[in-house]
């Protein structure tokens, strides 16, 4: 019960990937490819409607000899992360639904890849592990398991209720559509974006926000992406790997509640930004909304 895109690197690597996922240098990357041509962050798997697709980061993509920005991904297809570095398509499953978690203040929200729940102050998935979480979950297509802290793993089904430092957590299903990030949203006044890496400005009618600093860059950032991005990501670019993960995430969630509070302040909707509540942040973009680039 995960949408998947099973992927060849140039060394002969398979990998299977979903929703998230990352292809780059990083030692971290679901799929990473030791090479210097190819970027840290280069790109990332994102599940949009019924399909996977391939977003480029801080990469290129060559598909047939052209240069993309994004692909949808289908069996056999190779696509070029630099000249010489291929990666192709061996297999995907698209499932009709995909597993679920969801509880008392805890919306229903897909599981993909492996994903840590804390139950307090309230309750959050963020995506990968964390040995302080109060549950972890991970699996494949088929299988599925969970494990409490302090417990062994045990496995995870629809229809299972897991108690979690007493929040109750149920396994549902989730439609496939249903558990896509929307590329648009539809909307009224249209947005005009300018992103200049610690600048950026966001004009709506007549009302317009000036933005600066940290919450410039968390704009910027996810504008570079042109994708949802994990918060670890959107953080490690602005402050580094040396800050300790627990001050990058307080850090990053005053910042973007800072960018919030600007919109709010002047005007804007404040949900160009969102967060999906399994640790990927994402800028909405609606219908008739302009984005310039000047990084």
């Amino acid at each position: 019960m995960r949408a998947v895109a099973v992927m060849r690197a140039p060394s002969g690597r398979l990998a299977e990937l979903g929703h998230g996922d990352l292809i780059g240098r990083l030692a971290r990357a679901e799929l990473s490819i030791d090479d210097p041509r190819v970027s840290e962050a280069h790109a990332m798997v994102s599940l949009r409607g019924t399909a996977l697709k391939l977003l480029a980061l801080r990469g290129r993509l060559v598909v047939d000899g052209a240069l993309v920005s994004e692909v949808t991904l289908a069996i056999g297809q190779r696509i070029e992360l630099a000249p010489g570095v291929p990666i192709t398509v061996e297999d995907l499953f698209l499932p009709d639904e995909i597993l679920g978690l969801e509880g008392e203040g805890l919306p229903r929200q897909p599981v993909h890849g492996v994903l840590s729940l804390f139950a307090k102050p309230r309750p959050r998935l963020e995506p990968g592990y964390a040995s302080d979480a109060d549950l972890v979950v991970w699996g494949e297509e088929s299988r599925w398991r969970a494990a409490p802290r302090g417990q062994p793993p045990r496995e995870l089904a629809v229809g299972d209720v897991i108690d979690v430092a007493g929040l109750r957590v149920g396994a549902v299903a989730i439609p496939l559509a249903e558990a896509a990030s929307a590329a648009t949203l539809g909307g009224s006044l249209p947005l005009r974006i300018v992103a200049d890496f610690d600048t950026a400005k966001v004009q709506q009618g007549q009302a317009l926000a000036v933005i600066a600093g940290v919450p410039a860059r968390i704009l910027c950032e996810l504008v570079a992406l042109g994708g949802p991005a994990t918060w670890e990501l959107l953080a490690g670019e602005i402050w580094g790997s040396d800050v300790e993960r627990e001050q990058l995430r307080t850090r990053f969630d005053m910042g973007l509640s800072r960018l919030r509070k600007r919109l709010r302040q002047a005007g804007v909707r404040p949900d160009l930004v969102v967060t999906t509540g399994t640790g990927h942040v994402e800028l909405v973009l609606r219908e008739g909304d302009v984005v310039e680039d000047r990084m």
